[in-house]
């Protein structure tokens, strides 16, 4: 994966950027992003920006900023076995809502960045009572593999260098901390268990130190 230095995060970035405008349905309404493409070193690190700007926002506003790792089952196809696809549109909600929001959708970021193979590997030990802790583990990979290095780049070129997170993973705070992202707050995404990630939620929760 990429690997920006971290001290030329205090100069200039410029990535190679593709952009357009998206109009998105969100509950029921139909709200305009600015969107940005980005690629890293090879063509599977990819990553999208999905940037609200209210034409009232004062200057000074902090963006809210979610930084989404993709993931098929439940973003797309909306699993029950996960909090994904709450998680994205509760996001889109808040963000759609702020002064200044981006979304940033990192698709290489599967199953914490194990990828979607591996994941419903993991899934299948899982039925047979692992937890996606120890899942990871017995399959050989990273309980958690995700970079923020080409996030982190990204959000520095678009200005947003200073953030409020929306996120329930303090890893993922320091993570973007340590990459020259200065976290003003991170505000939790909260998730309605069910019966179906009931054990997830409380391993992400037990195991990870995520917060709710």
């Amino acid at each position: 994966m990429t690997k920006f230095d971290i001290a030329k995060f205090s100069e200039p970035f410029t990535p190679v950027l593709a952009a357009t405008t998206l109009p998105i349905d969100v509950q029921g309404q139909e709200i305009f992003f600015d969107t940005y493409a980005c690629q890293g070193d090879s063509e599977n690190e990819q990553l999208l920006v999905l940037v609200h700007r209210d034409s009232s926002h004062p200057d000074d506003a902090v963006p809210l900023v979610r930084v989404h790792s993709g993931c098929v089952t439940g973003d797309i196809f909306h699993s029950l076995r996960c909090d994904c696809y709450e998680q994205l549109q509760s996001a889109l909600i808040e963000i759609s809502a702020a002064p200044l929001g981006a979304l940033v959708y990192l698709p290489y970021h599967e199953g914490r960045g194990i990828g979607l193979f591996k994941k419903l590997q993991a899934y299948a030990l899982q039925d047979r009572s692992a937890d996606t802790v120890d899942a990871n583990i017995e399959i050989g990979t990273p309980l958690d593999a995700r970079d923020y290095s080409l996030t982190a780049g990204v959000l520095i070129a678009l200005g947003m260098k200073k953030i409020r997170l929306l996120s329930n993973n303090p890893a993922k705070q320091k993570a973007l901390a340590d990459l020259g992202i200065y976290i003003v707050s991170r505000l939790p995404l909260a998730a309605t268990p069910s019966p179906y990630n009931r054990r997830y939620l409380e391993t992400k929760r037990s195991r990870l130190a995520h917060e709710f």
